[in-house]
């Protein structure tokens, strides 16, 4: 069974940094695309950024030119650089994987929290 769980969040300032990790344990197979979402108070899930198995990527406009999706394929771990914090970036983020079958990897993780705030 596929745990993913995800850490590095914290509260940093308007303009600061932080990158998160999401650790994958279990098998799992080619041909999927892991996303980063997040959630905020009142507001569904979104669609953060996201990557494929062969390393094409995806990002809300929101985030385009300030966050940055990667593998370290030896520690099967995803991460979410992110550059120029905004308030508006302050939310609970996952990661979760999807096959193109449309099954996920597993089951959503407790997340973690990041808030922007001066």
């Amino acid at each position: 069974q596929v745990q993913l769980v995800e850490s590095g969040g914290g509260l940093v300032q308007p303009g600061g940094s932080l990158t998160l990790s999401c650790v994958v344990s279990g098998s799992i197979f080619s041909g999927y695309t892991m996303g980063w979402y997040r959630q905020s108070p009142g507001k569904q899930r979104e669609l953060v950024a996201s990557i494929t198995s062969s390393g094409n990527t995806y990002y809300n406009d929101s985030v385009k030119g300030r966050f940055t999706i990667s593998r370290d394929n030896a520690k099967n771990t995803w991460y979410l650089q992110m550059l120029k914090l905004k308030p508006e970036d302050t939310a609970v983020y996952y990661c979760n994987g999807r096959y193109y079958n449309g099954i996920y990897f597993g089951d959503w993780g407790q997340g973690t929290q990041v808030t922007v705030s001066s």
